[in-house]
């Protein structure tokens, strides 16, 4: 919160239910802001089984409301289905027909929410936008603001926001980056949040259920290759059994595999041209390097031969690589050390220090 007249802007808060975003909400009101909230209603929940308890459900849009009440703010509900099926659900059904393992927060941040929330905070006369994610922009930075992970490392969530507009930046506030999930919490009950002891939402928004594969046979032909049986293949291409679908399988994954071999056996690609499934030892899946496609830099990109941090998926370390080639479209890098189950279709999101560089989706190892 600056003091050069942002509380008397008015602020867009992305309420999606949950207490992250009802904090950031109720300390932007608590600091003076001018605020008004709203929630996107993403998915229908009535063409799924399961409960509408996600990020995103059903619940989430009436506990929004709820805690808009408290506050006494504004709050609107917008229906961005149309969209979000296009940019995120074509996108996962599309990546796991290829064979790969998307992760469709990414796309959402990127090409629905951001977007979407953008040009609503221009016609609600917003000149920031804010969210509950744990990351911080550093708008002090020398050459603009600058996108960082958050102090909880447990809960950083930059992996997810490497996508964003460059320009979002400018206007966006995120009070939950400078706080830890129990501190979020603690705040959130002193001042008596209906979402104060709401449980975390894990699940994939449009997957309720957790049966991605039944997305998967509402999108895709009965017959569709990755929906079928194939064979299951060591490297050396001896046919060791069959699968019933690839896109059952992941990269690392060992459960649904076949047994009576001296050592656990892992995917170690997936080959969506034949059907087949690559497994082998655990050694086979250490890779280092990796191509990434579908760049998005929010800082300047990096150079040849620039040593660079880089994460390969949720959850995991930040580790040291070096970049073999970098540009608009694509980046090459090989880590120091090697990394298990790089993973195509994850992202592949690049610091230098807490800085987020940039990041692209992985389509090689």
């Amino acid at each position: 919160m600056t003091d050069n007249g942002q509380n008397q802007e008015l602020a867009l808060v992305a309420m999606s239910g949950g207490v992250d975003s009802s904090l950031t909400a109720a300390l932007l009101v608590r600091g003076g802001q001018r605020v008004v909230g709203v929630t996107m209603k993403t998915f229908c929940y009535s063409n799924v089984e399961g409960p509408s308890k996600t990020c995103c459900g059903l619940d989430g849009i009436s506990d929004a409301k709820s805690v808009a009440a408290q506050l006494e703010i504004p709050h609107f509900v917008f229906d961005v289905e149309e969209e979000f099926a296009r940019d995120v659900i074509d996108d996962f059904v599309s990546e796991y027909a290829s064979g790969r393992t998307p992760i469709p927060c990414v796309r959402c941040n990127s090409f629905t929410k951001f977007q979407d929330l953008l040009a609503r905070a221009d016609n609600l006369g917003c000149s920031w936008l804010a969210t509950g994610h744990y990351a911080r922009v550093d708008h002090s930075a020398t050459g603009g603001p600058r996108l960082c992970r958050g102090v909880d490392e447990k809960k950083d969530q930059t992996y997810f926001l490497w996508g964003i507009p460059r320009s979002a930046l400018d206007r966006l506030l995120l009070p939950m980056g400078e706080l830890t999930k129990p501190e979020v919490r603690e705040e959130a009950r002193r001042l008596g949040l209906d979402t104060a002891e709401k449980p975390e939402s894990f699940e994939i928004c449009f997957v309720p259920d957790n049966n991605y594969v039944g997305i998967l046979r509402r999108y895709l032909p009965s017959n569709h290759p990755a929906l079928s049986t194939g064979p299951v293949r060591l490297e050396d291409e001896s046919k060791v059994g069959e699968h019933d679908g690839y896109a059952h399988f992941t990269v690392g994954q060992r459960k649904g595999l076949p047994g009576g071999f001296s050592e656990p056996m892992f995917v170690i690609a997936i080959r969506p041209s034949d059907k087949t499934i690559i497994i082998g030892p655990r050694e086979s899946l250490s890779k280092s390097n990796l191509t990434a496609r579908g760049v998005n830099w929010l800082c300047d990109p990096p150079q040849s031969g620039e040593s660079i941090g880089v994460r390969i998926r949720h959850g995991a370390a930040i580790v040291e690589a070096d970049v073999r080639t970098a540009d608009q479209k694509s980046f090459e890098l090989q880590t120091r050390l090697p990394q298990t189950a790089i993973t195509p279709g994850q992202s592949a999101v690049l610091y230098r220090e807490d800085v987020v560089v940039g990041g692209g989706v992985i389509i090689s190892n």
